[in-house]
């Protein structure tokens, strides 16, 4: 299979966005707008109940944010005039059927005009209502599908997930349909949930305890979280396996990944091809490594508490079970707290804001591992091979790999961390 040139295949394309104020999804329309202006046509679907509401969420998470600071300086005052001529926003929501679409002519439109369906709606976040991650990440991909299908011009359906579901799964995982076999039942799943409510129904729960019961299904992982909570001061020991790999990106390889899979498969025959976008097997990033670099970053650069103070770091102290590490907590934090809030009783609450404190931070801490267990001590390694045939695609054309390079062996991870990945966490995360 031969690679079109990228621009060429893109020119005159019409495509939809599901998602299309995720993170990802404005990496992507960006990237597409700037390089493809004759482009033909982006059906953007944003949640939202109307046009007005789907072109303000528009406008300030994406048009407004700095991802779009090239085109602004390339069109000046003309850059709303393009965006209106290559952009249609479509309030809807992928949980529903016809992806919530209201307006019957405007998915006609769709329907008719539509040759590639990029889904990216989705939650990533583990921390989510089970019930809300459930329709999204399961019966919304579903709808997107049956959406792709009425498509009369349909030539692709790009889904983008995470692969860090697999990963309490050892060894190489494959780029392989194999695993479709290993499904969940999504009525069984759907099931539970609708029981569960039921239950809380049945004992009178308000929506803050329905709420939080929901959320005891599922957990947030990002490797961020482990960043802010180690620049702040609020973790000094962390359970892990040192050579633990973790498999990262940057998102704007991730994208240009995504447009070269759509590039290479658009006029391909009826098939399901697998591409693992990661560094796993190309340029692995062990635990020990990303320790290395945090260290480095906030002992030349401390973050500043509220009081105005630099916050001091240490290099963590790594325990390599997870009985070592209950163990550790047991001893070194949760035997001295007793001892205080004995103390505390009877100096009548004299230590009271103290022990709220180190009570405070031990269930951080104790909440952060159980979080990131799976893959702190994670064994899985993510065969990309039908990726490096794509990335070698990609490089038989010079002006395409130098605009749409996703080869993780050009990354030096320390560079990337101290210079791009870490500044990035403190400027927009740290609060």
């Amino acid at each position: 299979m031969e690679l079109d040139s990228i621009l060429d295949v893109l020119d005159k394309k019409t495509i939809l966005v599901t998602g299309a104020t995720g993170f990802l999804a404005k990496i992507f329309v960006e990237k597409i707008l700037r390089i493809q202006p004759n482009v033909k046509k982006l059906y953007l679907l944003v949640r939202a109940t109307d046009s007005m509401s789907a072109l303000r969420r528009f406008q300030t998470e994406a048009v407004e944010k700095d991802l779009f600071k090239v085109m602004k300086e390339k069109y000046h005052t003309n850059l709303q005039s393009f965006l209106s001529e290559k952009v249609i926003l479509v309030p809807g929501d992928i949980t529903c059927e016809n992806l919530g679409i209201k307006d019957s002519c405007l998915k006609e439109d769709m329907w008719r005009d539509v040759e590639v369906v990029v889904n990216t709606a989705a939650s990533t976040n583990f921390f989510e209502r089970y019930d809300v991650a459930l329709a999204l990440n399961t019966f919304g991909a579903k709808f997107v599908l049956d959406f792709a299908k009425k498509c009369i011009n349909i030539k692709l359906l790009l889904h983008v997930s995470t692969a860090y579901v697999s990963g309490e799964k050892p060894g190489i995982i494959l780029e392989s349909t194999c695993y479709l076999g290993e499904t969940i039942d999504i009525e069984h799943e759907k099931r539970i949930i609708e029981d569960r409510l039921k239950e809380l129904e049945y004992h009178n729960a308000n929506q803050e305890v329905v709420k939080m019961a929901m959320k005891d299904l599922g957990r947030q992982r990002t490797i961020d979280s482990f960043i802010v909570g180690y620049g702040k001061g609020r973790l000094r020991f962390v359970a892990s396996d040192p050579e633990c790999v973790f498999d990262v990106l940057p998102a704007d390889m991730v994208v240009n990944a995504m447009i070269a899979a759509i590039v290479a498969n658009v006029d391909q025959t009826f098939s399901v091809t697998i591409y693992h976008v990661g560094s796993s097997v190309s340029n692995p990033l062990t635990n020990t490594m990303i320790q290395k670099y945090i260290y480095m970053y906030f002992t030349q650069h401390p973050w500043t508490n509220k009081n105005g103070k630099p916050v001091i770091v240490g290099k963590l102290r790594t325990l390599k079970s997870m009985a070592s590490f209950q163990r550790y907590i047991t001893l070194r934090f949760m035997l001295p707290l007793q001892v205080l809030k004995v103390v505390n009783v009877i100096l009548c609450q004299a230590f009271a804001s103290t022990c709220n404190n180190i009570e405070r931070k031990i269930n951080f801490v104790l909440w952060l591992v159980k979080l990131y267990q799976p893959y702190l001590f994670s064994k899985s390694l993510y065969d990309d091979i039908n990726t490096e045939k794509l990335r070698n695609m990609v490089r038989e054309s010079k002006q395409d790999d130098v605009f749409f390079n996703f080869d993780p062996k050009i990354i030096d991870w320390e560079d990337y961390f101290l210079h791009t990945h870490i500044p990035g966490v403190v400027r927009y995360e740290f609060k």
